[in-house]
């Protein structure tokens, strides 16, 4: 599956690397033949992550990165392109979840799944998309802008309102940001995926509830990480290029 797309020539920046999905998209994307740059905060998973792709024959580079930040991200682009070259591709995966009740989330933890969910994902994709076109992004058409959503976008996953609010408004901005930037060469497009088992959910599903939840699926089974790799490979390859605005939902079935 890595090999379906070659992405020799593409440098790639993902949000959110130093675990999960980010990751996960990190290593194919590499292994595909693009430069990855690997942003997050914690620098020691990043840098253990850039060792592990460089010792496979990989180009990798760990930035700094705290997505509600603006100063931050741009002095992560910056480091990023100084180590890397020009970013012409973008993985604005950053997220967090909060489980609570509407009626008992407070508005702290309210505004901090925002400010990563929302906020960041718009931030991350505004600045990659400006250094896009700074770099002759209308001209060459290689622009690519991947935002990672849910299917808590589509659908009510009770006691995730935070949670699903944001996933759905970035649905939302990846359409506009597409509109606005077609006739500049970038393509931005959302990816849905469903319930992936990861670190940052392992507890729950090893739960009651959590068990019960993957019994009411149509395939009684979480996804792996592994199930993404062809779409975000696709997305990032010049095979996408007619494919902007588009909303792609990877879920197992889940919302059947």
């Amino acid at each position: 599956m890595t090999q379906a797309f070659d992405l020799t020539g593409r440098t790639a920046l993902i949000t959110g690397a130093s675990s999960g999905l980010g990751a996960r998209m990190a290593r194919v994307l590499a292994a595909s033949g693009a430069k990855v740059a690997l942003a997050a905060r914690r620098m020691d998973r990043l840098e253990a992550l850039a060792a592990e792709i460089a010792a496979t024959g990989g180009a990798a580079h760990a930035v700094s990165m705290d997505v509600t930040d603006e100063t931050s991200i741009i002095a992560g682009y910056d480091a990023a392109e100084t180590a890397l070259g020009p970013i012409d591709t973008v993985f604005a995966n950053a997220g967090m979840n909060n489980r609570a009740l509407a009626a008992e989330i407070t508005a702290e933890a309210w505004d901090g799944v925002m400010a990563i969910n929302l906020r960041g994902v718009f931030l991350t994709a505004r600045e990659g998309a400006r250094r896009m076109m700074a770099a002759g992004s209308r001209e060459s058409g290689r622009g690519r802008i991947i935002l990672i959503s849910s299917i808590g976008a589509l659908k009510v996953l009770p006691g995730l309102t935070a949670y699903c609010t944001s996933k759905a408004a970035v649905l939302m901005m990846g359409k506009s940001m597409a509109r606005e930037w077609a006739n500049r060469g970038i393509n931005v497009n959302v990816i849905c995926p469903g319930y992936v088992e990861t670190e940052l959910n392992a507890e729950w599903f090893a739960e009651e509830g959590g068990k019960k939840q993957v019994a009411s699926f149509p395939r009684r089974r979480l996804m792996v990480e592994e199930d993404l790799d062809g779409m975000a490979l696709y997305l990032a390859s010049d095979a996408s290029r007619a494919i902007t605005g588009s909303v792609f939902t990877l879920d197992d079935g889940q919302t059947l």
